[in-house]
């Protein structure tokens, strides 16, 4: 046992700059974690981005050593280097998905037209901030101002601020003693999303 640990040690520091991007990463963006192989296969990648970009500053200071000492490369300052730059690409590429940079920049070349978000569901709600409309799958229907909503249609809840009931009449019920209300998303049979001035204007209309 003893020597498997041994063994596996250098392959689990070799391996820890990829994991620590990849855990930032989940933990800063809406995407669901996949099976263990892809975030192994992820991790190799961040692994190899980071050595790759701690052996260019290693370089980098080695030729500025030459000109001005700058202290000894050392096994604990490529360790640090390693970490700080895990801990920046899992930041940077976090960021870069959250804002739909990379699938963005490809969207307006032809390349793609998909965007870097989990689902078409989540990107709707995150690219079109307004009041949306829920009907339930019991047939009643609930406007409000949409605070948090699930990835997936399937798992999650919605928070809607500003909640009001639509009648039969479309007249809207407002409750106006709550800050909002959740909806967990398997009750949710559709989602009809407005700008926010059609709604002022519907409140403006009925006097509320």
């Amino acid at each position: 046992m003893d020597n498997l640990f041994s063994q596996a040690a250098p392959l689990l520091m070799f391996l820890l700059p990829g994991f620590l991007s990849a855990w930032i990463f989940y933990g800063l963006t809406s995407h669901p974690k996949p099976s263990q192989f892809e975030r192994t296969v992820e991790a190799l990648v961040f692994t190899f981005v980071v050595h790759g970009a701690t052996k260019a500053i290693k370089l980098g200071l080695l030729a500025a050593g030459k000109i001005q000492s700058l202290g000894v490369w050392t096994s604990d300052a490529q360790t640090i280097w390693s970490i700080l730059l895990a801990g920046l690409l899992g930041v940077g590429v976090a960021a870069a998905v959250n804002k739909d940079t990379f699938h963005s920049w490809l969207r307006r070349r032809g390349f793609t037209s998909r965007t870097s978000h989990p689902s078409e569901w989540f990107c709707i709600l995150d690219s079109n901030p307004a009041y949306v409309i829920l009907e339930l799958q019991d047939g009643r229907r609930i406007m409000g101002w949409p605070k948090e909503w699930p990835v997936s249609p399937s798992a999650g809840q919605f928070y809607l601020q500003q909640p009001a009931w639509i009648t039969e009449n479309q007249a809207l019920v407002e409750l106006t003693a709550l800050d909002g209300i959740i909806i967990h998303a398997t009750d949710v049979r559709w989602v009809e999303v407005f700008p926010k001035e059609t709604i002022e204007d519907d409140k403006s209309a009925q006097g509320l």
